[in-house]
């Protein structure tokens, strides 16, 4: 099913104006080249370009061995029995951007397609990003549009990034699509302990057809942050007011302890927080507290090229053991009642539930992040295998993830990953829909 969707932009004439006058310059003025002499040198060559134009193609083919005894298989598929399911995934991003005085635009689109047996075929484009930045001088700059913050110093998680969509730990590095706001950023360098200090000022409205996902609509939220680099540290104090959603304070720090060692954390109070889970008998019960969560990580280089990245996680807004157990158990008594009677209406409650947050990527209160990249091992040039590790400390199941990266062709980038889940029955990753998955990466950056 065909679903394509372009969200309104604050100053959407402006930006369309810039994105018309980039491809104009791309596709219009690009001058013949001429035969010149050996050894010539044009300076014109070297001058920086007032645009830019490049994307990335990805073709990605996966295939899950699932688990029929998993609650979450028996939620998913008890229409559509399978032992495997084979999944077709492509990719296309294409950004570019213009420049000229003071002012700039930026604009990066996204296309994914997806074909299985059992979902079918799938499309979706939207644009990923689409700003426009002025920079009267080199201590201010205002931009307009849809963007990401990436606010905080995690790698898998960020509990301080108040306003991005939530990155899957799975996929760290994945772009994802922002959310329509204006920025400012005022910046100034000190002589001393303090040697920079920034502010960033963040409107973000919510209303119809304008981040109507992220909360209660019809509310222009405001937040800021401060950064310091103090004393070597990097330290990000961080405010979002009520609004769409509850009040919430942040706070983040990074520090290189060596020059290959950095030691990082982040802390987030959430205020008000509406959580909705499950009781024994299957009844949700909704309660309001004040949520505290953190992460603590470290990033390691070696001599010999080997890359640790360590991170404990704990998610003050997740669900307790018994939360889960009593979920899992509603999907099962949902499956027993279809099997018997058709009647699907229960597990049908149990797949908003999932919407809800029981299906989000680390539904849970702690985890322990754990990668491991080698670059080019045994003298095998532009070859770099990896190991990824995810705990769940609330109830040790956990999936491991070893992966196989080329990049020895310019500008191809070939990628294999495998993952193995383990865990008891009641169990976050025991209740997977899949026991293992591989998936081969295609990419072509041009």
């Amino acid at each position: 099913m065909r679903s394509i969707r372009f969200r309104k932009v604050f100053a959407m004439q402006a930006l369309i104006r810039g994105v018309v006058l980039m491809m104009d310059i791309l596709l219009f003025c690009v001058m013949p080249v001429r035969a010149e002499e050996p050894y010539t040198f044009d300076v014109a060559e070297t001058e920086k370009k007032p645009y830019h134009f490049g994307g990335y193609v990805e073709f990605r083919p996966v295939l899950y061995v699932l688990d029929k005894d998993a609650a979450l298989y028996q939620l998913q598929y008890y229409k559509d029995q399978r032992s495997n399911l084979m999944e077709w995934n492509g990719r296309l991003q294409l950004e570019g951007s213009y420049e000229k005085g003071i002012g700039r635009v930026y604009v990066k689109t996204n296309t994914d397609l997806s074909y299985s047996s059992f979902a079918g075929g799938n499309e979706r484009s939207a644009f990923f990003e689409a700003y426009g930045t002025l920079k009267p001088s080199s201590a201010w700059k205002v931009e307009v549009g849809k963007k990401n913050l990436k606010w905080g110093k995690g790698y898998a998680w960020n509990p301080v990034n108040f306003f991005d969509r939530v990155k899957d730990p799975n996929e760290p590095d994945l772009s994802l699509e922002g959310n329509i706001m204006v920025t400012a950023d005022y910046v100034r360098s000190f002589d001393g302990p303090l040697k920079t200090l920034a502010i960033t000022p963040v409107l973000f409205p919510v209303y119809d057809h304008i981040n109507d996902d992220f909360g209660i609509n019809n509310r222009l939220n405001v937040a800021a942050k401060i950064y310091l680099l103090l004393y070597d540290t990097d330290l990000d104090f961080i405010y979002a007011a009520d609004g769409s959603r509850t009040a919430r304070y942040g706070m983040d720090f990074s520090r290189n302890l060596t020059p290959n060692f950095e030691v990082h954390g982040e802390l987030a109070y959430i205020e008000g927080y509406q959580k909705r889970a499950l009781n024994a008998d299957g009844v949700v019960q909704s309660t309001t507290e004040n949520a505290l969560s953190g992460l603590i990580g470290i990033r390691h280089l070696t001599t010999f090229d080997l890359t640790t990245i360590l991170e404990y996680y704990h998610n003050g807004t997740g669900f307790s053991t018994e939360d889960m157990e009593n979920y899992f158990r509603f999907i099962r008594s949902g499956y027993q009642l279809y099997q018997t009677t058709g009647n699907d209406g229960k597990l049908s409650a149990a797949q908003k539930l999932g919407e809800g947050g029981y299906s989000r990527a680390g539904p849970m209160k702690d985890y322990l992040y754990l990668r491991l990249s080698q670059k080019e091992p045994w003298d095998i040039l532009y070859f770099t295998p990896a190991l990824m590790v995810m705990v769940n400390l609330n109830d040790w199941s956990h999936s491991i993830t070893p992966e196989l990266l080329y990049t020895g062709i310019t500008n191809l980038e070939l990628r294999f990953r495998a993952g193995f889940i383990r865990g008891s029955r009641n169990t976050e990753y025991g209740e997977k829909p899949n026991d293992y998955r591989f998936e081969l990466r295609v990419g072509y950056y041009f």
